[in-house]
């Protein structure tokens, strides 16, 4: 079970960006895209960062990590 919700696939979509070309854009390759939409992967604050600078919303609303 993921330890956070990943609302990635929802931001990269109102841009209309494919998982390849939002990838491509933030250095990473597809399968990473894929991954952090399944919530399986836990993101690097820079990877993170430069995800939301390319879908123009605030890391909080694209990672959701709850409170303990």
């Amino acid at each position: 079970m993921p330890d956070f919700e990943c609302r990635l696939k929802k931001y990269r979509q109102l841009n209309d960006l494919t998982q390849e070309q939002l990838a491509a854009q933030v250095g990473v390759r597809r399968e990473t895209i894929m991954r952090l939409e399944k919530a399986q992967y836990n993101p690097s604050l820079k990877l993170a960062v430069d995800i939301s600078r390319a879908v123009g919303a605030p890391i909080e609303e694209i990672f959701i990590f709850p409170q303990k």
